[in-house]
């Protein structure tokens, strides 16, 4: 407990609050579930078989089976209807392959999450040198993604065939005294499926979350960093002054010219203005009044 208080308060559990290291806690969660559900699963059904003769009946046939469901395997006896003598019946299928498939699949992802959660938790320094860590992790997580489709999958059909192979109605056509008509067969009680159906809604949950969960760990290899690189910030034009002048310490163009500031055109009316005086002079033009009267 010491040690866990101490990590909390140096905050090695932040991890666990963003995207790469929540969605792994799911997927450590989710595969507790997946493979439970599957593994631990035992069910059972019933059927009848009222024969002609009352004393060779047996009202209440019970069969069990359970993970991994090889159903050859399980037997049951069933009146013959024929002086109390019994038969053996056994089921029909081996679905055991889909079904161990998938649980070993639930239980080396639960582990590996487990594990990487430790990673994160206690050595994410260590995970992030040398990009090595992420890389790796991402390798398994892809890995790990089509293991869940592949096995989900399979699980799917093999419940499929579980379910029709357990189905007392099609169980009860196993049974040589319900081929006679005088004899009634019939069933009592389903098999309850809910806890297998159940576990391939987490598989598929699963498949989710470790596919969802690449992208954040590709993020953490730092591979497209180097294409989300904000680009160069642009050099803004300065703002009008209140004078509608640009740039209130911009730089006079005439600065250090004689006489300082002259506009051009007052300077060229000035030169006009010399040039006509000098051509009157030249003409010999009556420079004053009284020359003229």
């Amino acid at each position: 407990m010491d040690l866990v208080n101490k990590l909390v308060a140096q905050g090695q559990f932040r991890v666990l609050k963003v995207p790469l290291g929540f969605i792994k806690a799911l997927q450590w969660f989710f595969a507790i579930f997946a493979f439970s559900t599957c593994g631990s699963y035992s069910g059972m059904f019933r059927m009848s078989v009222d024969c002609k003769n009352r004393t060779d009946s047996d009202l209440n046939i019970e069969v069990e089976f359970e993970y991994p469901f090889r159903l050859h395997q399980v037997v049951f006896d069933a009146p013959t209807c024929r002086g109390g003598n019994k038969d053996q019946v056994f089921l029909v299928g081996d679905y055991s392959s889909s079904a161990e498939f998938f649980v070993t699949i639930g239980v080396f992802a639960f582990l590996y999450a487990t594990a990487a959660l430790s990673v994160y938790v206690f050595f994410y320094d260590k995970y992030k040198e040398n990009n090595k860590g992420p890389l790796i992790d991402l390798a398994v997580t892809a890995v790990f993604s089509f293991m869940w489709l592949v096995s989900s999958a399979a699980w799917a059909k093999g419940l499929s065939d579980v379910k029709t192979a357990t189905n007392p109605d099609k169980v009860v056509t196993l049974i040589l005294a319900c081929e006679d008509e005088e004899n009634h067969c019939r069933e009592i009680h389903d098999p309850v499926m809910s806890g297998l159906n159940t576990s391939v809604a987490f598989g598929f949950i699963n498949l989710i979350l470790w596919s969802g969960n690449l992208w954040f760990v590709f993020k953490e290899t730092g591979i497209i960093a180097p294409f989300m690189r904000a680009p160069p910030p642009q050099e803004k034009a300065a703002a009008p002054d209140a004078y509608g002048q640009q740039g209130a310490y911009e730089a006079d163009p005439y600065a250090g010219q004689q006489g300082g500031y002259q506009p051009e055109y007052s300077q060229q009316g000035y030169n006009q203005e010399a040039e006509l005086a000098q051509g009157y002079g030249q003409q010999g033009a009556p420079t004053s009044f009284s020359n003229q009267m």
